[in-house]
């Protein structure tokens, strides 16, 4: 197979993961992406800056539009817990479909893709970053069929060094001034994962 991949997939999307569930986002999800997409702790590893509350919208606004093009260009999924006692502070339970952090595959030539997913601060450390890049990833080489997943993961992010390391990514190498975010040029490291590699179990 060559080319762009051209299979159209139903939209909207939902996909279930052990501890999340991956879906298309919508327009009440503002609050959730702009907790995201603003905060500095987490863009810090991104490859953007924080963005304000406008700018917010209208990604939230191209993501939607995106994901009704055919054939479908990419997978920008919200990430929502599937429990509704996830606490978010002490007596603030967040709802099962609160957007908590936000899952990406897009899609390009030669049955490929590249992964990116990032968690709200306040949600990081349990384990929903890593489900929703499992789900993702099960969905790309089973479902999409895709033979090779790509990710780009900051030198310093140590977090996401360790979490594509144990999806089973290999790294390949360092992509010089890879992104421009924060003022300054910034390096990235490559990994990339095949469909024969892929455990579609964590407990193997």
């Amino acid at each position: 197979m060559t080319g762009r991949h051209t299979e159209r997939t139903d939209w909207p999307i939902a996909l279930r993961g052990r501890a999340v569930m991956l879906r298309d986002f919508r327009p009440g999800d503002l609050d959730g992406v702009r907790g995201i997409v603003g905060d500095d702790r987490v863009t810090y590893h991104l490859a953007f800056n924080s963005r304000s509350t406008e700018q917010a919208r209208v990604m939230l606004h191209e993501i939607m539009e995106r994901a009704r093009q055919t054939p479908r260009p990419e997978y920008y999924l919200a990430i929502t817990p599937l429990d509704s006692t996830e606490p978010t502070g002490p007596a603030d339970p967040a709802p099962a479909d609160r957007v908590l952090g936000f899952a990406r595959l897009v899609l390009g030539a030669e049955r490929a893709g590249r992964i990116g997913y990032a968690v709200a601060h306040e949600h990081q450390g349990r384990g929903y970053a890593g489900d929703a890049a499992r789900t993702l990833l099960d969905f790309a080489f089973g479902r999409l069929r895709l033979h090779r997943v790509t990710a780009v993961v900051a030198p310093d992010n140590m977090a996401g060094l360790a979490s594509v390391e144990r999806l089973g990514f290999t790294r390949e190498g360092v992509l010089r001034d890879h992104v421009h975010t924060n003022g300054a040029w910034r390096d990235s490291i490559l990994f990339s994962l095949l469909a024969p590699e892929w455990n579609p179990d964590p407990d193997d």
